[in-house]
């Protein structure tokens, strides 16, 4: 279900993001560069939370 959800709001944020950036530079929205990047992202983040170390650190 995670991924799913992560999968989601990476969708939903790089759609907006996509829509504001050719808005802004003056070129035509297009869906499918959204989507793709969506699915770039949603990679990108799971590999970074996998390399990430999730134990606590006892001594600084």
């Amino acid at each position: 279900m995670r991924y799913f959800w992560t999968f989601f709001w990476a969708f939903l944020l790089v759609q907006m993001l996509d829509y504001v950036v050719s808005s802004m530079i003056g070129t035509t929205y297009n869906f499918e560069i959204g989507a793709i990047l969506a699915l770039v992202v949603t990679v990108m983040i799971f590999i970074v939370t996998s390399i990430i170390p999730n134990d606590p650190v006892e001594k600084h």
